[in-house]
């Protein structure tokens, strides 16, 4: 009995795969990709402008509109103009800095009065010395007629203070010449750049009307003057405000500087007047 039944099991799987659908193996000629070349059309070089990566700031100049070259000039001499000032009040300031303390120096050496005098009304080669200059010589001019008397001393104090307040006022008039011009760039160089981007937008959206198309291709050149002004604009702007904003505190700290000296000079003054008086 039982070997009846494995043999009936044995007989349905063969008639199941007998009757199971055969598959042919696939032509390897049908799935073979086609060999016949296909033709693309290839925009040449011209038509497809300048690549990425060769566009120079001469090349977006020499083929900006007119506009955008005077744009361009502006402001690269904007800039150049308030490089020159930068390093000018750089080297100016370190200058004036190291002859103060060379100043200071010999002042607190124990030198008397008048040996100062001789040695720097020659040599008034910064401020802090026409400063000392300023006050000793109107000092000297009180006793031209002899000791001053009690009452003419408050009129000798203030006339020194003043002499020496005139002096750091015109002296750091002078450091602060053409900090104006740092000022200026740096306020008006982002209009200038703005303009020539407004000003190539337009140049863009003249090209996309004329041509009646929307590419890149059309689009490019005058986007790329828009983005260029704005580029040269903060070039011109960005160094010019940073450094105004330095120079200012810079010259700030050693006005500072010649008022403290100003007002221990005038304290020193003060004290030899008052002691001349009282023999």
């Amino acid at each position: 009995m039982t070997f009846s039944r494995v043999w009936a099991a044995f007989a349905f799987v063969c008639l199941l795969f007998a009757a199971a659908p055969s598959f042919a193996a696939p032509d390897p000629t049908l799935s073979a990709a086609p060999v016949t070349p296909v033709e693309v059309n290839s925009v040449s070089d011209s038509a497809a402008g300048p690549q990425v990566g060769s566009i120079s700031m001469l090349q977006l100049f020499w083929h900006a509109d007119l506009t955008v070259k005077i744009v361009f000039v502006v402001l690269v001499l904007a800039s150049l103009w308030s490089w020159i000032v930068i390093i000018n009040k750089w080297m100016l300031l370190g200058t004036l800095g190291r002859r103060a303390d060379k100043f200071e120096k010999t002042f607190w050496s124990g030198l008397s009065l008048d040996e100062l005098y001789q040695q720097f009304a020659q040599k008034n080669d910064n401020p802090m010395t026409a400063v000392f200059t300023s006050a000793l010589r109107e000092w000297r001019r009180a006793f031209d007629a002899g000791a001053p008397r009690e009452s003419m001393l408050p009129g000798v104090k203030e006339r020194i203070e003043k002499a020496m307040n005139v002096t750091i006022l015109r002296e750091t008039i002078g450091i602060e010449k053409q900090l104006g011009l740092l000022a200026t760039v740096g306020a008006v160089a982002p209009f200038i750049g703005l303009f020539g981007t407004v000003w190539g937008i337009i140049n863009a959206f003249s090209a996309i009307g004329s041509h009646h198309d929307v590419s890149l291709a059309t689009v490019a050149p005058g986007m790329s003057e828009a983005l260029f002004a704005t580029a040269m604009g903060l070039l011109a702007a960005i160094p010019a405000v940073i450094f105004y904003n330095k120079f200012v505190n810079d010259i700030s700290r050693y006005s500072a500087r010649l008022e403290s000296f100003a007002d221990e000079f005038s304290a020193i003054l003060s004290r030899q007047l008052d002691e001349k008086a009282a023999r």
